[in-house]
């Protein structure tokens, strides 16, 4: 029998999906199952977005541009002269999620074999993409007791070798929720500048940033222009996941000269998605001014409830929508899975990400959950009953 590839092999599952026939079979048993495992929120797609894919009357749905419809490209540049970014048309391509945009840009920055440093830990799928690319991730350590701030550039320097051509983060942070200062990301910029590599941006979070807090683009760092790829999607700030449209820019005219061959291959992004991402530059701001005060709520309900609750830790989110804590716990893993099959509170229970599958170091994060704070509050209430009662019961606490 054939056997399947080694690039297959090497590809890790989802540690946000991998549990899905674990709540599959709860949800069987009659146990409401909270989802705080993925980042899909339970708010409504903008309602102008809703009824422009209802009143669109298309004969035939054809390919569009490999870019992305002009048309979409140029209301994109709205959208980013509103947050202080300044792009053309030509500069970006529309992909498939913002996942075919950070595949793009490994493959059209990156060769086989050379490296890629990433703090951790970082979302899961860098190192599906990686896999796929043939490229190398090279983690660095941030810490949960100064709440995943960027590692000191010490440790950039350190992961550096002859192979390295790129740094990524993602901004606010997914899975942490931290938010990088522009102070941050300028001593970023300094290393990238001193050792020529790219800067990869994963901005999709960029809408939810907290407490008076204020988003800085990497667009917007001085001196390396030719250095800096953006990495977006409407998934998140629209609540739009299933829309599947993103976005690769950059300045640097070869690295996308090289990206449209690959989006040539795929040959195009979706129509519906594409019809979706234009008009949801219009959404009124009176949506996300609304959203981003409910993601307050959320998230403070989170946070305060697991610091109340005995030997747990979550630092305080700056951003996006998730939270990591630590729990006394043997392996976050078994920990996660039981809550499915074992333990309900009053028919109840609540599913998490184990924090081991955003960290590429093996042995982190087996104290750790991610929690993403998408559901009402009233579900993340009661989601947090579950969680103390099952910390409680559980036969790996400590």
């Amino acid at each position: 029998m054939p056997t399947v590839s080694q690039r297959g092999q090497n590809c890790p599952p989802s540690p946000i999906r991998k549990l899905v026939p674990f709540s599959d079979e709860a949800k069987k048993r009659g146990i409401k199952v909270y989802h705080l495992n993925i980042g899909q929120p339970d708010i409504e797609t903008p309602p102008n977005v809703m009824e422009k894919i209802r009143s669109t009357e298309l004969k035939v749905v054809e390919y569009s541009h490999s870019a992305g419809n002009l048309s979409y490209r140029k209301k994109l540049v709205e959208y980013y002269n509103r947050v202080g970014v300044s792009v053309t048309p030509d500069e970006m391509i529309v992909t498939t999620g913002g996942s075919e945009g950070i595949l793009f840009a490994m493959m059209s920055c990156l060769n086989p074999g050379d490296e890629i440093i990433i703090p951790e830990p970082f979302y899961a799928n860098y190192n599906g993409f990686a896999v796929s690319a043939g490229v190398v991730v090279k983690p660095i350590e941030s810490f949960i007791q100064d709440g995943f701030a960027l590692p000191p550039i010490k440790a950039f320097e350190e992961a550096i070798t002859p192979r390295t051509k790129a740094i990524m983060i993602c901004n606010p942070n997914n899975p942490t929720g931290y938010l990088y200062s522009k102070e941050e990301l300028e001593l970023l910029r300094d290393i990238v500048k001193k050792y020529d590599l790219f800067l990869f941006s994963d901005e999709v979070y960029r809408e939810f940033c907290y407490d008076g807090n204020q988003h800085f683009s990497v667009m917007n760092l001085e001196g390396i222009d030719q250095n800096v790829v953006l990495l977006d999607s409407i998934s998140k700030r629209y609540s739009a996941c299933g829309v599947r449209i993103g976005v690769m820019i950059s300045r640097n005219k070869a690295v996308m000269a090289t990206a449209m061959k690959f989006a040539q291959a795929r040959l195009s992004p979706p129509t519906f998605g594409q019809i979706a991402g234009e008009a949801a530059v219009d959404t009124p701001a009176s949506y996300l001014e609304a959203v981003l005060q409910e993601y307050v709520r959320r998230r403070n309900i989170v946070v305060e409830s697991i610091n109340k609750m005995k030997g747990c830790f979550c630092p305080n989110p700056g951003g996006a929508f998730y939270a990591v804590a630590r729990l006394p716990i043997d392996d976050s893993d078994k920990f996660c899975q039981w809550l499915l099959e074992h333990f309900n509170h009053e028919g109840q229970t609540v599913m998490l990400a184990p924090a081991t599958g955003f960290y590429s170091t093996p042995g982190r994060g087996k104290d750790e959950v991610r929690i993403s704070y998408v559901l009402k509050t009233e579900d993340l209430k009661n989601a947090m009953v579950c969680l103390e009662e099952g910390l409680k019961k559980y036969p790996g606490a400590h």
